[in-house]
């Protein structure tokens, strides 16, 4: 009889061990020296996006000073055409990178927050991969294909 409730304990025990404790314990947050580096990574991008928004801000609102008051009227308009077009091009670029910059500013609330990094559809970490690429992602990348279609 004894072999036998020996057994039956080594059974037991066992089985405790393998049902009450996982081996893989997934994180729902990222740490207070993880979000440190997302935010170094995201104050450079910001630096970065101000100077280039500075560039072209200047391009489409600072006249060169190239002018063409010298050459012929047709040459004249087609390159007033030009500059208008181009001008445009650039308050275009300007606004996507100013949109660009509130994204990443918000990112730096999250991280404040200590929300940052988790999928807004999914509720699970985004990958630390995408994160390091896009530092303002709220989307996982399952989730973000799926939005598309």
């Amino acid at each position: 009889m004894e072999k036998k409730t020996i057994k039956k304990d080594a059974i037991k025990t066992v089985v405790k061990k393998t049902v009450s404790k996982p081996e893989t314990h997934q994180k729902n947050v990222y740490s207070d020296e993880e979000l440190q580096e997302f935010k170094e990574i995201i104050l450079a991008k910001i630096e970065e996006a101000k100077r280039d928004l500075e560039l072209l801000t200047e391009a489409f609102s600072n006249d060169s000073g190239q002018d063409i008051n010298d050459t012929s009227p047709t040459f004249k308009v087609l390159e007033e055409g030009s500059q208008v077009s181009s001008k445009e091009e650039n308050s275009k670029l300007a606004l996507r990178q100013t949109k660009f910059i509130a994204s990443l500013e918000n990112a730096l609330v999250r991280i404040e927050n200590k929300t940052y990094g988790i999928c807004r559809a999914t509720g699970k970490l985004i990958p630390k991969e995408r994160l390091r690429v896009v530092p303002h992602a709220t989307l996982c990348i399952d989730a973000k294909n799926n939005q598309k279609k």
